[in-house]
């Protein structure tokens, strides 16, 4: 592929917007309510009593401002109270014209993520409540608003309750082992969005690289009590700015889906008239739907993009688009020094995808976290494989299972229309399944999920608990921080993985690669978690920081145990990828390729080939 063909495949999509947060559904008029917000602890909870919801945070005892959307315990909030605090408020103006409100158009308030809990009032007047920390939510706020300054109101509560999906969030008052200050309320973008009365929602793109086509399901607005008659739906999809593929639907009788096909099969793009999405050739198509009246006139327009390509499970290798891939990622969560879980900014997230490039990986594992989606974005657009995982609870009961099941849901059906997510990872190191090795209803759980992740995205292998005892999975992945990499190869190599794979023995000297009663059935292998090599600066580090092993003291020593561990995985006959951990230093664990703060610890050129050892002949 030619340089410029390259960098057309990774420049921007047509309808990309700088900071927008919904990258993949994209409508030009919105406003950015990130910035300056009123703030209240309600240590005692008295704020719903006193009507702080209708009367205001005047009435707090003590009113604070927060900058949004950074959580009150990080530094870049203007607060830094790491301390829990179990219910806070927010509050801020917002100025609507008077010709934003008419019959036509709606007002839509929208949250990228709040944890755990909300309430949300415009003028003292409630517009929704939402439970789940990690996925995105709205509200039409329309009838509620004025011409004029508006009163909006944010009530969120948070608790250190192990049944709610937290993550690497602390429950203890201080962080320990490999989990982190907490992190409470407002913590992803929000946003207003203009559009009008009857507008599109709930976008569902599949490919078929096979077929040469894109499946689209295109929903209305919830809450519309009467459809329009004579609706019909354009789909224009284009390749670096020609157009390959048009088509018209009109919407049937008493349904509120559209369901079209478009073929991508165009000479219009190239001899092979077809483009596929992989690492170091991500190929994107852009998308532009129109909501059309029964005239013919648009009623709505929004802008996406999609990426044609193949992910399937064929002879113990993973393939894609017909290759076999041997997947190098490293582990990533997602965290700054002064923003927490937040990223400082869309420029961030960018720079961390092209790290994670220049230290030579094809891909990442986003680890107990859902990312604000422009990381997903610019995953798609540089050509970086992801995984995606949910965010653990850490006990086994049927609230946990409900409040579990609900988000993780909501999660995959945000998520899975980025082709940079390659697989979907529910459970980690049976984190909310402790006794999964011998009890049933917990393995129980574990296959139920995964059923359903299959069956609302049937596109994506499924990893049943990432690391430890699986049962139903697709890839059969296993964590081990054997810091020697010529003991890595003593206990693995030969027969030892196959014993393992057969429950025979242990592997990381503890754990069992599979539950009581499953079996490996010829799944693909791969060591989704290794190294975490201490290597660090001791001055000015964090109390009690640590790594996996011994630390290392200098560069030297470090690119030998990184090449050491990496090439007895690389050498390992059935292993198909590794996870190194990790990106970036956190808070406690110094073992990142980068500090906290994004600084290469070693030269990104030194480490990339021992990274890329042996990959492509593995492929």
């Amino acid at each position: 592929m030619s340089d410029n063909n390259r960098q057309v495949l990774q420049s921007p999509t047509a309808g990309y917007i700088p900071g927008y947060p919904r990258p993949q559904f994209v409508r030009p008029e919105w406003e950015d309510l990130c910035g300056e917000w009123n703030f209240a602890f309600d240590d005692g909870d008295i704020g719903l009593r006193e009507g702080w919801a209708t009367k205001g945070l005047g009435g707090a005892p003590e009113q604070l401002q927060i900058r949004v959307p950074y959580s009150y315990e990080t530094t870049a909030s203007g607060i830094g109270d790491t301390t829990h605090h179990p219910v806070v408020w927010y509050e801020r103006t917002v100025e609507i014209e008077a010709e934003q409100l008419t019959a036509e158009r709606a007002v839509v308030l929208l949250f990228e993520g709040v944890d755990y809990e909300c309430r949300v009032w415009i003028n003292g007047q409630l517009a929704g409540s939402h439970r789940g920390g990690y996925h995105r939510f709205s509200f039409d706020i329309t009838t509620l608003l004025e011409a004029g300054p508006n009163r909006l109101t944010v009530r969120a509560t948070d608790r250190p309750d192990r049944q709610l999906p937290r993550g690497k969030q602390r429950w203890m008052p201080e962080s320990f082992g490999c989990w982190y200050e907490q992190t409470t309320g407002i913590w992803k973008p929000v946003w207003l969005e203009f559009r009008p009365r009857v507008a599109l929602d709930g976008l569902r793109m599949e490919t078929d690289s096979e077929r040469r086509e894109l499946r689209l399901g295109v929903g209305l607005v919830d809450g519309l009590a009467v459809v329009p008659e004579g609706l019909g739906l354009r789909a224009v999809a284009s390749f670096a700015g020609t157009i390959i593929s048009s088509i018209t639907q009109s919407l049937p009788p008493l349904e509120r889906h559209f369901h079209l096909t478009l073929p991508l099969d165009s000479t219009a793009i190239g001899d092979w008239g077809m483009r596929l999405w992989q690492p170091g050739q991500p190929a994107l198509y852009d998308l532009t739907l129109e909501l059309l009246d029964s005239g013919g006139r648009v009623l709505d327009r929004v802008e996406s993009y999609f990426g044609c390509r193949e992910i399937r499970i064929h002879e113990g290798r993973v393939w894609l688009n017909g290759h076999p891939l041997f997947q190098r990622l490293i582990l990533d969560q997602g965290y700054w020094r002064e923003t927490g879980l937040t990223a400082p900014d869309e420029a961030a997230l960018r720079r961390d995808v092209e790290a994670i490039l220049a230290l030579g990986f094809n891909g990442l594992r986003k680890h107990q976290k859902v990312e604000d989606e422009r990381f997903l974005y610019w995953c798609d657009v540089l050509g970086v494989l992801v995984w995606s995982e949910m965010a653990a609870n850490y006990s086994f009961t049927a609230a946990g299972c409900r409040a579990f099941t609900e988000e993780w849901v909501a999660i995959v059906e945000q998520m899975r229309n980025h082709p940079a997510i390659v697989c979907w990872t529910p459970f980690n190191e049976s984190w909310g399944v402790p006794e999964i090795q011998h009890a049933v209803d917990q393995q129980n759980f574990t296959v139920g999920i995964v059923q359903l992740t299959r069956a609302l995205d049937p596109t994506r292998p499924v990893i049943s608990n990432d690391g430890w005892e699986h049962t139903d999975s697709d890839l059969i992945t296993l964590h081990d921080y054997e810091a020697s990499g010529e003991a890595f190869a003593a206990r693995y190599h030969g027969d030892g993985l196959l014993q393992m794979l057969a429950n025979k023995v242990p592997f990381n000297r503890a754990k069992l690669a599979f539950a009581d009663g499953w079996e490996w059935r010829g799944e693909p292998i791969l060591i989704s978690e290794y190294g975490g090599i201490a290597f660090a600066p001791r001055e000015g580090e964090v109390a009690g920081s640590w790594g996996y092993g011994d630390r290392v003291e200098d560069e030297a020593a470090f690119l030998a145990r990184y090449a050491a561990i990496t090439e007895a995985i690389v050498e390992l006959e059935g292993c198909v990828g590794f996870c190194y951990t990790q990106l970036t230093d956190i808070q406690q664990e110094v073992n990142g390729l980068m500090t906290i703060d994004r600084e290469f610890k070693i030269d990104p050129v030194k480490i990339a080939p021992l990274t890329r050892y042996r990959s492509a002949r593995r492929a």
